[in-house]
């Protein structure tokens, strides 16, 4: 990768980030010091981790599991498998599975979208299974789905066998990998994430509360879920949004219930009190145009095809410094939109916040003969 016009990215930097001269950068102190076997504390939009504690180290996951679960009954909705009005039977497997239940009554059948809701908010067992078997055929061909799904996610770390997280020797995940599948569903799927803030959730005449405590502590939390067995000790993945900030925690083996909600609570405080996040370029929009050879256009829009953000120190803003990178010297026609043509590289001082794709905003076609010959004779000079 070579560095292109980093001169002319500060200026665009510059008019793109356009605020904090008069901040005073804040100490930032340790993470805090919290009773669990592991932690993740990650920012949202930006993929940067703000503090980890064992956070590639496999743990038995419970209930988290159901947050994969969960994920893969998406995605089988939205490839148009499964519909939320769909009925699942019963079977005898799911009725008697054991641990918390929605209650769901064996030979009857019961739509998607409300084994979901018993899933999601009263962490039934009985529903993960019927929801596994309705997908997958079977319990064990839905595990077969969920780690296709994890490895495509890059989730290197954990290996899933059933859809409710009880006791498996093969069974586990990482604080890392919990983390990358929980975001996956907010943004993929916000039109089901919403439902993991559902305090209370009734199934056949049965009222259960929300088990996730972080919902009652924070007022800006809105997820995820909670686990629990005795080898996994109290777990919980957890998301709050203040103002446009959006953090997500994994606590993993604390060993109590309170323990787990006050470690949750404490580094979410943390992360919002120590950092800032900032969207620097909107996705599909031009940081800069490039010289293109033998096309039909001389001139190429490049920018990210995502929205890149930056997240840091509190009052560290006016450090922040962008410069784009080109993977050629040059570029030659034809060029599909979409085409990577170089990155843009954020930059915290000496330090490398984000590195993201820089792509082709328009097609580009071949040139006229003319236009070839002549561009020919050009880079010659």
């Amino acid at each position: 990768m070579k560095l292109f016009v980093s001169k002319l990215v500060l200026l665009i930097c510059a008019f793109v980030l356009p605020v904090a001269v008069a901040q005073t950068q804040q100490p930032v102190p340790d993470p805090p010091q919290v009773a669990a076997k592991g932690y993740l504390l990650i920012d949202f939009n930006s993929g940067q981790i703000l503090a980890e504690l064992n956070a590639d180290e496999r743990l038995e996951p419970a209930s988290l599991t159901k947050i994969m679960t969960g994920y893969v009954v998406f995605r089988e909705i939205a490839a148009g498998k499964v519909a939320l009005t769909d009925k699942a039977f019963v079977s005898e497997r799911a009725w008697r599975t054991g641990g918390s239940k929605m209650f769901i009554e064996v030979g009857k059948q019961v739509p998607i979208q409300d084994l979901l809701m018993g899933m999601i908010v009263q962490s039934g067992n009985d529903a993960s299974v019927a929801l596994a078997e309705h997908v997958g055929g079977s319990v064990e061909a839905f595990a077969d789905l969920m780690n296709t799904h994890a490895q495509r996610l890059g989730m290197t770390g954990s290996h899933f066998t059933n859809p409710h997280g009880l006791p498996d020797p093969e069974l586990y995940i990482t604080a890392r990998d919990i983390a990358t599948v929980a975001m996956a569903i907010m943004r993929e799927f916000p039109q089901y994430y919403a439902w993991y803030s559902t305090r209370e959730f009734t199934y056949n005449g049965i009222t259960q509360k929300n088990r996730n405590p972080m919902l009652a502590r924070d007022e800006t939390a809105d997820g995820v879920k909670t686990g629990y067995t005795e080898a996994a000790g109290y777990c919980l993945v957890s998301s709050s949004k203040r103002d446009d900030m959006r953090l997500v925690g994994v606590v993993m083996g604390s060993p109590t219930p309170n323990a787990r909600a006050e470690a949750s609570l404490a580094l979410m405080n943390y992360g919002f009190r120590f950092y800032e996040s900032h969207r620097l370029y909107p996705a599909d929009e031009p940081v800069e145009t490039l010289r293109v050879w033998m096309g039909d256009k001389e001139m190429l829009p490049v920018g990210p095809e995502a929205d890149v953000f930056a997240t840091f120190q509190r009052g560290r803003y006016a450090e922040l410094t962008a410069r784009l990178e080109k993977a050629e010297d040059s570029l030659t026609a034809p060029i599909a939109r979409g085409t990577q043509v170089g990155e843009i590289v954020v930059m915290l001082g000496e330090q490398e916040l984000n590195r993201v794709p820089l792509v082709a905003l328009e097609d580009i076609g071949e040139g006229s003969l003319w236009q070839m010959a002549k561009d020919s004779v050009l880079r010659l000079f």
